[in-house]
């Protein structure tokens, strides 16, 4: 109760700073704002006290106090300042509004309850799509209780934790109030899934003002797929299991199909749900593409200067959602420029280059202390065309075309005509280039190890394209008014763009997983009570690693999916791991060098690594043994050879 009190409080405070910020824009907007505003103060204010503090309770509470000391100023100094009297929504439908949010929301909440670690007679549950991802998440929230900041890895100890952790610390804060691991993820994933879901609403509402575009744009979003339907039914023709598979084989949805070249994944199961960095990202982008367009309409420094204070404290939320807003920043302003008539382009400029120099200033000691060090430093960046199509050798999979078409689905081909139909110097067209500007340098460029982790932009400029795309197809359905059929053709186009990604909703509605047995979470429950937290555990280096995921103690090595990913060289720890675990006996002196202080034996260290378990009986202190999983203590006395 106190991690979720804890968390309302930060949400209480961003709205009183959002309600008075943004007192022009109506009380749905200023709510929406707010609640955003109050999860990048719940994340950002905390670690700023860590640094000296380490990321305590104390760390926490004066990140609260500040908060709320910002919230009481500026409520008292706008006491006198009339907010708008409009309607709750303005001029956005209610009805609209609640038809989109209300189902989805659910939707969300019950797949964040299903997805992570749902207990079933004790051992703990998730989906198809958190199996892989959210142990990563698990394991950075519970090690950075009271831990000194800048953080490291707990899965390679020593090594600088590089990849965006504000996401996770959240739930960090509510784990140190009290907060229950389960019941924090789940509540702080499905408020920000309804804050993304909101903003794409009102983002499509300020470029489009049409009820038909909103929600087309809506459902092309976030029941998004391709053509992946198409193979299923063919091949159920042949082998009618091949549909059945659908709802039961693990990833064998229709749009994550890696085997057919189908990567364009839905956006609920394969991102927001199993990446919470993305979805923390994207919780941060949509308010700063709404306020780069207010900021343009209202030809205002303050509001540029805002804009700028918000996307500066993006990199550690979600690097690239923090790169694609500025490539979309310099195609917008390209734009602009050359639109605008010659007497104002100074002025433009000055406007735009605010804004770049205040998010530069807050958003390069973050990439300069985390972000290049690991990009950079780990070799990622490479020249690759064409995303996943590209072999490697440069030699494509499918035709350039076809795989988006068929990844995408229709609306990819609607794009451009919607681009070029939009009003020469409209906010449309500044976001079609910007857009164009996310996708070019995507398509030539691969960031990561995994060239894969590019989707993380091109969603953003497949965010941005659709209201644009949605409000041209509105329009030429009113142009087609006369014509016969013209119902039928728009039920095989919105069915044939949905189809796949309703499919994979099901599926992953239905999926169900055991991560960890009762077993594990046994054991783990003995290691929080017993173990101090900063010992160093001897353990396997699967990724459902109970002892790292649920415990937050330091392990020698993790899973390589996570680390090779990540551009981080691991080979000798994970030679370490393997060695004092295989043959301990002559390996003494790497447990005094890694600081070994507990050994953790299960099936997956006994038939992974084939752990040498009659040595540990011999020689150390068991302190655990139940459920097939045995600990023991590595004392002093035993770093010598018998």
């Amino acid at each position: 109760m106190g991690g979720i009190l804890f968390l309302c409080g930060f949400l209480i405070c961003g709205v009183v700073i959002a309600d008075q910020l943004f007192l022009k824009k109506t009380a749905l907007t200023r709510l929406w704002l707010g609640l955003c505003a109050g999860l990048m103060l719940m994340m950002w204010l905390p670690a700023l006290f860590a640094f000296p503090l380490d990321f305590t309770r104390t760390a926490n509470l004066l990140g609260l106090a500040t908060a709320a000391l910002a919230a009481g100023i500026l409520s008292w100094r706008g006491r006198r300042r009339l907010r708008n009297r409009a309607p709750f929504c303005g001029d956005l439908s209610p009805r609209l509004l609640l038809a989109l949010l209300v189902p989805f929301v659910l939707l969300s909440a019950y797949l964040q309850y299903t997805h992570i670690l749902r207990n079933v007679d004790g051992a703990l549950h998730v989906g198809q799509s958190t199996y892989g991802d959210l142990c990563l998440h698990l394991g950075i929230a519970t090690s950075l209780r009271n831990a000194p900041f800048p953080p490291e890895y707990s899965i390679l100890p020593d090594t600088l934790l590089g990849y965006p952790f504000l996401g996770d610390s959240m739930v960090t804060s509510m784990l140190l109030f009290g907060g229950d691991l389960a019941l924090s993820f789940t509540i702080t994933g499905t408020l920000m899934m309804a804050l993304v879901y909101a903003g794409f609403i009102l983002f499509s509402w300020e470029l489009t003002h049409r009820k038909g575009a909103v929600a087309l744009a809506f459902a092309l979003m976030f029941v998004n797929g391709g053509l992946g339907f198409l193979y299923v039914f063919d091949g159920a023709f042949k082998d009618p299991t091949m549909l059945y598979n659908v709802f039961t084989g693990f990833y064998n949805a229709p749009t994550n199909m890696p085997d057919l070249n189908l990567r364009w994944v839905n956006v609920i199961c394969d991102m927001m749900i199993p990446q919470r960095t993305l979805l923390c990202g994207w919780m941060t982008l949509l308010p700063a593409l709404y306020m780069l367009v207010d900021a343009i309409r209202e030809n205002s420094v303050r509001r540029f200067a805002l804009l700028g204070v918000w996307a500066g404290l993006m990199p550690m939320v979600h690097t690239h959602s923090f790169f694609a807003l500025g490539l979309l920043s310099a195609g917008v302003m390209l734009h602009r420029l050359v639109s605008c008539p010659r007497p104002e382009r100074r002025a433009c400029l000055v406007r735009f280059l605010c804004y770049g120099a205040t998010a530069l200033m807050l958003a390069l000691p973050q990439l300069l202390t985390w972000t290049f060090p690991q990009t950079v430093g780990g070799g990622s960046l490479a020249l690759r065309f064409n995303w996943v199509n590209n072999q490697g050798d440069g030699r494509l999979i499918d035709g350039y075309f076809w795989f988006w078409i068929k990844n995408v689905g229709p609306v990819y081909l609607i794009m451009v005509p919607a681009a070029l139909s939009a009003k020469k110097g409209s906010m449309q067209r500044s976001l079609s280039l910007g857009a164009l500007v996310i996708y070019t340098v995507a398509e030539l460029i691969q960031f990561q190890p995994n060239p894969y982790d590019n989707n993380k932009l091109f969603y953003v400029a497949y965010m941005l394209m659709l209201p644009i795309a949605a409000l041209y197809l509105v329009q030429l359905w009113n142009k087609l008014r006369d014509v016969r059929g013209r119902a039928l053709l728009a039920c095989l186009f919105i069915g044939a763009s949905i189809l796949s990604g309703a499919l994979s909703l099901a599926r992953e509605a239905v999926s169900d997983y055991q991560l960890f047995s009762a077993a594990e979470v046994q054991a783990a429950d003995f290691i929080e009570e017993n173990l101090p937290a900063d010992a160093v555990v001897l353990t396997g280096n699967q990724h459902n690693n109970a002892v790292a995921a649920l415990t937050g103690r330091n392990i020698v090595c993790g899973t390589g999916s996570y680390l090779y990913y990540h551009g981080l060289d691991y080979g000798a720890q994970l030679e370490a791991e393997k060695r004092m675990l295989t043959n301990p006996g002559d390996n003494l002196e790497l447990f005094e060098q890694y600081g070994v202080d507990y050994v953790y034996i299960s099936n997956h260290e006994r038939f992974g690594f084939e752990a040498d378990e009659a040595w540990f009986a011999g020689h150390l202190r068991c302190i655990y043994d139940a459920g097939g999983i045995r600990i023991y203590a590595f004392d002093g006395e035993n770093m010598t050879s018998p």
